[in-house]
């Protein structure tokens, strides 16, 4: 998974602070937007952890600040709801310009009630997602209500929400007013997932009931059990994200991957320069991978390093070698596992002579077998497990031919 930072200017020039998630490949098939919740900013945990957990989905997801809240610019009183719709909308011409326009929108609390709002307008959103969504936007008009009537005569004071000191005027109270959120829901003819906890203190699951029952099919409610309002247990908004991620399939249609050219051969690779630093897909006859380097030595760990593969190979041909050998012999066993270590040792090390090398690559593998197996069968197991095609590749001198072609 990688994380770039975007700066994007909203309707009225006020720069938003936003990060897009990407896959690890970072090739996402799709774009997503996540808007927070009321007062809060992208970087609650909550926010991260569901966004990415969609890249795992293939999702790229851009999660921002409104305008007046965490990084961004402006001032909290510019931050009505119509503001935070403008906000959504701005972010996905932003996309649609520079990568591609979001097809799905999350929102949790009163980021839901937004982001069901500006799908209303975006139309290449296909899905929305909401988590602890209020089912109209004056719901939250409680959480300044000891200052609306200071505003009716001062115009501008000072509130207190959540622990936080952030100054109101009257657009900003009068706006929560003004958006009819069960009628936009009611026209809205686009699949809804309806996240919610039925112990949540701040947006009552009553809400959830009633967005259900003003959406129309295809809809779906799931359950957020024991969750708080901000799913502050790291547990709960994973599993949001996961959730999300498995329903939307069903909406999206499937990408077709474009396989490289193996050109007759047993596999391939590309690593394109420009674009990627290490970063090197590969490709067999029916399997994409992904290899890497460890950001240790310059690389961005999208995927195993060569060396990996080359032990997962070993592991891998050994576990399955013993399998068919115990398969044949109709022995009791049940489970293998295998670890496998390489590294380089001198001949000294060794206890060998060996002219003109002194490092050579040592391979310890350790078996661990399971089943109703007597001594003499796993002593046999352990001969078998030097036997695999890759042990005896590696233990063998190979050849290489090697050529340039066009």
């Amino acid at each position: 998974m990688k994380r770039s930072k975007l700066k994007i200017p909203n309707s009225k020039g006020q720069i938003l602070n936003a990060f897009l998630e990407l896959p690890a490949n970072q090739k996402p098939d799709f774009f997503a937007i996540f808007a927070h919740c009321f007062t809060c900013t992208s970087s609650l945990s909550a926010v991260k952890n569901i966004s990415r957990t969609l890249t795992n989905y293939g999702f790229g997801v851009v999660r921002f600040d409104f305008t007046g809240l965490g990084k961004s610019e402006g001032e909290f009183h510019e931050s009505h709801f119509s503001a935070n719709v403008a906000d959504l909308i701005a972010v996905s011409e932003y996309m649609n310009t520079n990568f591609e326009a979001p097809s799905l929108l999350v929102g949790h609390s009163l980021g839901g009630a937004a982001v069901l709002t500006a799908a209303a307008e975006l139309t290449s959103v296909k899905a929305i997602a909401t988590i602890g969504a209020p089912a109209d936007v004056e719901h939250v008009t409680h959480l300044f209500s000891h200052g609306i009537h200071e505003v009716e005569q001062k115009g501008e004071v000072n509130v207190n929400i959540g622990g936080r000191p952030f100054k109101i005027n009257k657009e900003f109270v009068d706006n929560f007013t003004k958006t009819d959120l069960p009628s936009i829901v009611k026209e809205l003819r686009k699949p809804i997932l309806i996240l919610h906890s039925p112990i949540d203190t701040v947006v009552g699951i009553k809400n959830a009931e009633k967005i259900y029952h003003n959406a129309h099919h295809p809809k779906s409610f799931v359950t957020l059990d024991n969750a708080d309002h901000l799913l502050t247990n790291p547990e709960d908004s994973k599993y949001a994200g996961n959730v999300i991620g498995a329903w939307v399939q069903r909406y999206f249609p499937k990408k077709s991957k474009v396989n490289l050219d193996s050109a007759q051969e047993q596999a391939v690779g590309h690593l394109n320069l420009i674009e990627d630093n290490f970063t090197t897909k590969i490709q067999t006859s029916n399997h994409s991978l992904i290899a890497d380097e460890p950001a240790s030595v310059g690389g961005d760990d999208f995927g195993p390093s060569p060396f990996d593969y080359l032990n997962a190979a070993l592991i891998a041909c050994t576990t399955m070698t013993l399998k068919m050998y115990a398969n044949r012999k109709q022995w009791d066993l049940q489970e293998v596992f295998v670890y496998v270590t390489r590294v380089k040792k001198s001949s000294e090390e060794l206890g060998i002579t060996s002219e003109g090398i002194n490092r050579h690559d040592h391979f310890t593998k350790k078996i661990k077998l399971v089943g109703d197996l007597d001594e003499k069968q796993r002593a046999r197991l352990l001969e078998i497990a030097a036997k695999c095609p890759v042990h005896k590749t590696l233990e063998n001198k190979a050849y290489f031919e090697s050529s340039l072609i066009d």
